[in-house]
């Protein structure tokens, strides 16, 4: 039997919704999920995060404390999955950390993932590798979406033409043909804009099962005049966040307008279901199959409207292809710390735009 090869993966989304870690063992070809635990963000912590998504006064401040405290809670994440998984620091290789996103301007140059990750390496004694967007924007490229590479490795199938898409705070699509280029981008908003409004009107982080959404009527006007948005329209390779998607993008298109929250809340379901469909459309008469995973995975209002825009199409969630669809995610970026660690190339120019290859991390050793 192998000797183990634990990596850590962790992952604060968009969404703002808590910190996904998981832990994955690299002994064999095939990755093999171990353990996967879900850690609460404090909520003075993600409105510290909320309020640095637009400039602010003493931003550059604000920003350092909020970066110390999410490696203090990342690495109270670490403690608790270890914990669960029966294991030790001195078990792990190293953590791959997305950190969070505050900023991401490719169009700039730039990037901004928050994270003290030299903080995080010592309060765990373990090599942590972070960063990982912004090679891949140095050599041209996007930066995002990096998981189209995993999910090139872990779902590929030589005889099935799959999609996976991910339904995070913003939703992005991998393309998987049976051969040829594995292509990728980000479709649009997932969950963030039907969370803010839901928040918004119910004091609530997220429309548990689509419930409010499903309780609200789609109202068609609107749709069409969201979907106008030129970003759906943009070619490949393209990348967004809440620096488009955001509270103020939402209330300018409902500007002179007075529905009802619950079917404003409806259509916003539908644009990221349709928008998502269109997205899939693009990839040709081909696809079989059709795989979601992270929150919008659990919307069953927003599963139902993607799989009627997709007939004679199998629509699922990964869990089919035996990886919770809660843990893909921060499993990829376990993936793309052992990538870094191994100096082997974790982009894929074809879905970021980058000039070639690269190795994308920086490491801050135990």
């Amino acid at each position: 039997m192998s000797t183990p090869r634990y990596f850590i993966g962790l992952m604060t989304g968009t969404s703002l919704d808590g910190v996904d870690a998981t832990i994955v063992d690299f002994a064999n070809t095939k990755p093999r999920l171990v353990a996967a635990h879900g850690h609460p963000l404090p909520d003075e912590l993600r409105d510290a995060l909320l309020r640095l998504q637009a400039p602010s006064d003493n931003e550059l401040h604000l920003a350092q404390l909020v970066a110390n405290k999410l490696a203090d809670v990342y690495a109270d994440a670490v403690v608790a999955l270890l914990a669960k998984a029966g294991l030790q620091a001195r078990d792990i290789v190293a953590i791959g950390n997305h950190g969070q996103t505050v900023r991401h301007r490719p169009d700039l140059g730039f990037t901004l993932q928050l994270g003290n990750h030299a903080r995080l390496a010592e309060l765990t004694g373990i090599t942590v590798v972070s960063d990982f967007r912004s090679r891949d924007i140095a050599a041209g490229g996007q930066g995002a979406p990096l998981v189209p590479a995993f999910h090139q490795a872990i779902f590929g199938d030589t005889t099935r033409h799959r999609v996976i898409v991910n339904i995070g705070g913003i939703a992005n699509l991998t393309d998987l043909p049976q051969s040829g280029a594995v292509t990728g981008f980000d479709t649009g908003p997932g969950n963030v804009l039907i969370d803010m409004w839901i928040q918004r009107h119910l004091g609530e982080r997220f429309d548990a099962g689509g419930a409010w959404g499903a309780s609200g009527t789609v109202i068609p006007d609107l749709l069409a005049w969201l979907l106008a948005e030129p970003y759906f329209g943009q070619p490949a390779p393209k990348s967004t966040g809440r620096d488009l998607f955001d509270i103020g993008w939402l209330e300018a298109q409902l500007t002179g307008r007075n529905d009802s929250p619950a079917d404003i809340q409806a259509t916003l379901t539908a644009l990221t279901a349709d928008s998502i469909v269109s997205a899939i459309k693009q990839a040709g008469s081909t696809v079989a199959d059709v795989y979601l995973c992270g929150g919008g995975a659990h919307n069953p209002l927003m599963m139902a409207r993607i799989a009627a825009g997709l007939p004679g199409i199998r629509v699922a969630t990964t869990e089919q292809l035996g990886v919770d669809p809660d843990w893909v995610e921060a499993y990829a970026f376990a993936w793309l710390a052992e990538r870094c660690l191994a100096r082997k190339p974790a982009n894929l120019p074809a879905v970021t735009g980058a000039s070639g290859l690269r190795v994308l991390g920086a490491i801050w050793p135990a």
